[in-house]
């Protein structure tokens, strides 16, 4: 019961929530993350690091990246499925994301 209390306090911040959702999408780095939310470095680092403490996210190193990839030992969780069945990213969320991939953000901005 811990790990879904957990869960849930992570997911219950707009911010944290927006990028899980995000994170559905595909992989993303914090830089990405950054441009698609336009926020704050820190502040996206710091929602990153508790969805990861909830195992809702896990990480990779690729070069000088860090890439941040829905846990697939959580995804297929009942709250996690009827999360994904009943919230959406907000269109503003959607348009940056592809406008993100589409400008190739990562290698732009040559971040880590």
């Amino acid at each position: 019961m811990e790990a879904t209390i957990k869960m849930f306090k992570a997911l219950s911040d707009e911010t944290r929530l927006r990028i899980y959702l995000l994170l559905l999408q595909g992989e993303l780095c914090v830089c990405e993350l950054v441009n698609i939310l336009n926020m704050e470095q820190s502040r996206i680092s710091h929602s990153v690091r508790i969805l990861k403490e909830a195992g809702l996210v896990v990480n990779r190193r690729e070069g000088k990246w860090i890439i941040y990839a829905v846990n697939p030992e959580t995804e297929n969780n009942r709250i996690i499925q009827g999360l994904k069945d009943g919230l959406k990213l907000p269109k503003q969320d959607l348009k940056n994301i592809t406008k993100c991939k589409k400008e190739k953000i990562r290698e732009k901005f040559k971040c880590n």
